[in-house]
């Protein structure tokens, strides 16, 4: 039954990674509910930078530079405040933790969706973002996208929250997760490896689910040509907020 799971799981990133990237906090749920909840952040670390590496390869030209110039500056300090968090709190804290994220950032994209009611002007290259969303919404994403990185692997949801009210195109989106998240998952191995969280059964594991990552990738990328994304929108939201529940609970 684990390894089903860890298949399943080890699909659904790759599938996020290309298509909608919310998707990938099943996952962390997934994770986080099969294993001690310290060690789930850094054996999906692994799997996230396999899907990484082939999302960049396929978005890498429809990255918008001037995006991750708002925010990388912040997330740093963000990933720093999460390793701390992962050295100081126990493990059904964390897993606590990790459910009150999910299931905070599904409840943030849901009243979101409830927003798009309303006509808005498509961000591109030339127009920039909108005003409200400055600098300082951009140093609260990027905190907020290395915390919960850190701390849960949930930084996708806060990117999608960010990109999202910004109304960035789907493939700028795409592109532009991409590159931020292989960069940034990068960035977490020294600090997860400083935390004695990594095993050599885990880089195993990883390897024999390379391939399921990649299946899930690719059919992400065709999927992402066809599927309705408010569709996806809505279903990332209610199966976040389910996933969250068991491990509030457990």
């Amino acid at each position: 039954m684990i390894v089903v799971l860890l298949v399943v799981a080890a699909f659904i990133v790759g599938f996020s990674k290309t298509a909608i990237g919310g998707l990938a906090m099943i996952s962390v749920a997934i994770y986080a509910g099969i294993m001690p909840a310290r060690e789930s952040t850094a054996a999906l670390l692994l799997v996230l930078i396999i899907g990484d590496v082939f999302a960049v390869w396929h978005y890498r030209k429809e990255c918008d530079w001037a995006i991750l110039r708002r925010l990388v500056p912040a997330v740093l300090p963000g990933i720093v405040l999460g390793a701390v968090f992962l050295a100081v709190v126990d493990d059904a804290v964390l897993r606590r933790s990790i459910g009150a994220i999910l299931l905070a950032l599904a409840l943030h994209q849901l009243w979101l969706l409830r927003r798009r009611t309303r006509p808005r002007r498509p961000v591109t290259r030339a127009t920039g973002p909108p005003a409200q969303h400055s600098w300082l919404a951009a140093a609260g994403a990027g905190i907020g996208a290395g915390f919960t990185t850190m701390a849960a692997n949930a930084g996708g949801g806060v990117m999608t929250l960010y990109l999202t009210a910004q109304g960035v195109d789907k493939l700028r989106f795409l592109g532009t997760s991409a590159l931020f998240f292989f960069g940034i998952n990068l960035s977490k191995l020294p600090f997860s490896a400083a935390l004695g969280l990594f095993s050599r059964p885990m880089f195993l594991q990883a390897l024999w689910l390379a391939p399921v990552v990649v299946l899930g990738a690719w059919i992400g990328l065709h999927a992402a040509r066809r599927i309705s994304e408010t569709w996806f929108s809505v279903a990332v939201v209610a199966v976040t907020a389910i996933s969250a529940v068991p491990l509030l609970i457990g």
